[in-house]
């Protein structure tokens, strides 16, 4: 008894100075060792991103002048931007392309990770890699490849469309140029979306699936049930990046109007067109302005989805 109260009065009993003093100048060295090894991203971050921001920033609340040069304008490149017909017209076309295309290629992307999670589908390594494969493929190559695919004089599938008496195919003329755009994007990123559904899928226990067997339950069951559910959040992110990405568009544009300068005009998407006013019109106060709406409308949108997203969870779980 007189043991332990003679070790709990030493237990409680302070440091001395000297003991707390190495202590802190031990934390100090770690705290010092984790910033210098963050030091570099956050060079990179500040120089590349947060400099480059408020630079475009300042430009968007001037104007240039033929008399005057550089003037404050204040909002007035945004306001202009609100009431640019084009401007407001390459947004639509996004908004478009994001409620076809972005169901379609995550739909793809779900299937495919089921399919090859299921274990049911022959040659799953192999068929996993041939559907990233396109991934990797830079975006301009991809690009300037489907251009050709899609050529009327020479590409293959006008040829052999001819051949079986088809006629030629119009995958570039101005009513069909989006969707053949559609049909790029989604070959491009069906792939990656999959690798990360598919990277979900496999940190679910198995001893799940192996209880639903038991019950009965058959494979659509389970993806439907346990699956879909628990790579929810997995979802949610392919969802944002899709998001992100659509209405960043500027590759497939910028390359393909040289291919099909009729059908696409250099305010097609939101991004070509500010690239345009910047770099072809000289107008780059209002291309920062441009940029910075943009970057609204992503943020916002990105924010409503996430938003709904957090809501019907919160009603899941006050009715489960």
């Amino acid at each position: 008894m007189i043991v332990n109260e003679t070790a709990a009065r030493a237990s409680t009993r302070p440091d001395p100075p000297a003991r707390r003093a190495r202590r802190g100048a031990t934390q100090r060295k770690l705290t010092l060792t984790a910033y210098l090894f963050v030091l570099p991203f956050f060079v990179v971050f500040v120089t590349m991103l947060v400099v480059p921001l408020v630079y475009a920033g300042y430009l968007s609340l001037f104007e240039s002048r033929l008399i005057g040069g550089e003037v404050f304008a204040g909002i007035a490149n945004y306001v202009r931007a609100l009431q640019d017909a084009q401007f407001l017209g390459s947004l639509g076309r996004v908004v478009l392309f994001l409620i076809v295309q972005v169901p379609i290629m995550l739909g793809l992307a779900l299937f495919f990770a089921l399919a090859i999670d299921s274990g049911r589908a022959h040659w799953a390594k192999g068929a996993r890699l041939l559907i990233f494969m396109p991934y990797a493929v830079p975006a301009v190559v991809a690009t300037l490849m489907w251009g050709y695919l899609y050529g009327p004089d020479f590409g293959p599938i006008a040829q052999i469309a001819r051949t079986i008496g088809l006629g030629t195919p119009e995958f570039l003329s101005p009513g069909n140029i989006l969707g053949s755009m559609m049909n790029i994007v989604t070959w491009e990123f069906v792939g990656y979306n999959m690798i990360i559904l598919y990277a979900a899928l496999r940190s679910i226990p198995s001893e799940l699936y192996e209880a639903a067997e038991i019950d009965g339950a058959s494979q659509t069951r389970i993806a439907f049930s346990i699956k879909i559910p628990a790579i929810r959040p997995a979802i949610m992110l392919t969802v944002i990046f899709s998001i992100i990405g659509t209405f960043q568009l500027f590759n497939e544009p910028s390359l393909l109007n040289s291919i099909a300068p009729d059908a696409i005009t250099n305010a097609f998407t939101p991004n070509y067109y500010a690239y345009n006013l910047a770099f072809i019109n000289q107008e780059l106060n209002y291309a920062a302005a441009i940029a910075f709406l943009l970057g609204l409308v992503i943020a916002i949108v990105s924010y409503v989805v996430q938003l709904s997203e957090q809501r019907r969870e919160r009603r899941e779980r006050g009715t489960a």
